[in-house]
């Protein structure tokens, strides 16, 4: 037997964890999401995992594409996690205003993160209401100083 949603999201509330930005380039468009649900995977060969709900504009991009972008936020990005996670309309340019950098596949990335992924999908997972995305990362870049955001019990946290 399961647990109901809300008893999951009470729970994993109390689970701190880092915050990304997963972007993706489709038939010309940016666009990108808020994400906490990212992992490495296994280092040979190098692989990440991101979750992504079926009904976002970003789902089908990636979906498309074969390709994503993942930026670790840095404790001063809080603004950049609440434009990505929602404050601007799924249909809306999240990226007006903002500086980008691109690594490899043309996929770009929020300046200022702390680390940088330029990935391939390799295997894509249903899971519930989302799919499970498995990329190779064909380029990475990290700064050398910073720390990143931190999200726990439904807030912004530093460490």
């Amino acid at each position: 037997m399961s647990v109901d949603g809300e008893t999951l999201r009470r729970a994993m509330r109390l689970w701190a964890t880092g915050v990304t930005v997963v972007t993706a380039r489709s038939d010309g468009q940016n666009h990108g999401m808020t994400v906490s649900s990212f992992t490495s995977v296994a280092l040979e060969p190098p692989l990440v995992l991101i979750s992504l709900e079926r009904i976002t504009r970003t789902h089908g991009m990636v979906e498309r594409s074969g390709l994503f972008g993942v930026t670790i936020l840095g404790e001063d990005q809080q603004d950049v996690s609440d434009r990505f996670g929602g404050r601007i309309a799924d249909l809306d340019d999240r990226f007006a205003g903002l500086e980008t950098e691109i690594l490899q596949s043309g996929v770009p990335f929020v300046r200022g993160g702390l680390a940088f992924f330029d990935c391939k999908v390799v295997a894509k997972h249903p899971a519930g209401t989302h799919t499970l995305f498995i990329g190779e990362v064909t380029a990475a870049r990290s700064r050398r100083t910073g720390r990143p955001l931190v999200y726990f019990n439904r807030d912004y946290r530093r460490i």
